[in-house]
């Protein structure tokens, strides 16, 4: 089986090659616009960016140029993880939604039997209705341009006419979290903290639905070999919502740090609005559970052990 994974230099792109790897008789080729600093999680993590990479980014790809790439890879499976959670407007717009589109035009002329699975994001929901666990019927009414910008993207691949399934992701954190993500850039400055330091964060109390990106590229790969058809949208998320104060706690216990939170992490400086805008999400994953057969298998104290385990050698002092 030939599968082209895009996006494969980002976070969720390199556990989703390591993993459609991992296939028995899979022939994986990877693209992405830059190869990554280093492999996402622990030493025996394949970094697909070392490995056979193509140049494509698909925020600027024009539809012939790629679609002669696609022709030349022959996929039966194509992957896109490309995406940006910040940046411009034009950045925004460009690599969510223009780029999916250019890739389900290119398709249709290259490989028009090729399986797509795209990932998208829960942003593209925006509020919940009261406390409820939120399904792929539900309607989708994003706040922002990140969540505005996925959606289209969204609507590029399920009104194309492809064999194709958008994964809805939920929050990742994990083993290699960006530093643009609130986990990354915890993690990160919790390393730097002298002992006496406090991190600086806004309001920690907004309720998320926190997923192992390790379980993420799963559903990728059953999603990639499973018979046809699927659905249009499956979520992808843990089932259970949690306090973003909870990514601090299990950070502060995987260093080993055993005081109060506030000890180490002070919740009074800028917070995201979205936070605010929409202050409870938790995805309803029963579809993914029954039309993928997938759960996921990944704690959320293990992805926050391994997270941290991730950013330095464990012989670095503890917090």
């Amino acid at each position: 089986m030939r599968i082209l994974v895009l996006g494969a230099t980002g976070f969720l792109g390199r556990h989703t090659a390591s993993r459609l790897r991992a296939l028995p008789g899979a022939h994986v080729r990877v693209a992405g616009r830059a190869p990554a600093a280093g492999p996402p999680s622990d030493p025996s993590t394949v970094d697909p960016a070392a490995v056979d990479l193509l140049a494509v980014d698909l925020a600027a790809a024009d539809p012939g140029r790629l679609a002669a790439l696609i022709r030349e890879a022959a996929p039966d499976a194509v992957v896109n993880c490309a995406g940006a959670v910040g940046g411009s407007a034009v950045t925004l717009t460009a690599v969510n939604a223009r780029g999916p589109a250019v890739l389900c035009e290119a398709l249709s002329t290259a490989a028009p039997d090729a399986r797509l699975v795209h990932l998208g994001s829960a942003a593209e929901y925006g509020p919940a209705e009261a406390r409820l666990p939120v399904g792929e019927g539900a309607p989708a009414r994003p706040l922002g341009l990140y969540g505005a910008s996925k959606l289209a993207g969204t609507l590029a691949v399920t009104g194309s006419g492809l064999d194709a399934v958008v994964l809805r992701v939920f929050n990742p954190v994990g083993p290699g979290a960006p530093a643009a993500s609130l986990p990354g850039r915890l993690a990160a400055e919790l390393r730097r903290a002298r002992p006496d330091d406090r991190v600086r964060t806004g309001d920690l109390s907004a309720h998320r639905d926190f997923v192992d990106p390790r379980d993420v590229a799963e559903a990728v790969a059953l999603a990639v070999t499973a018979p046809r058809p699927l659905p249009a949208v499956l979520n992808i998320g843990s089932g259970t919502a949690r306090p973003v104060r909870d990514v601090a706690e299990g950070l502060l216990r995987a260093a080993g740090f055993t005081g109060p939170v506030g000890d180490r992490v002070a919740e009074d400086g800028d917070g995201s609005p979205r936070s605010a805008a929409v202050p409870w999400q938790q995805a309803d994953i029963t579809a993914a559970g029954r039309v993928l057969d997938w759960v996921p298998r990944h704690s959320f104290t293990d992805s926050l052990t391994d997270l941290w385990a991730a950013t330095a050698p464990a012989t670095e002092p503890v917090p």
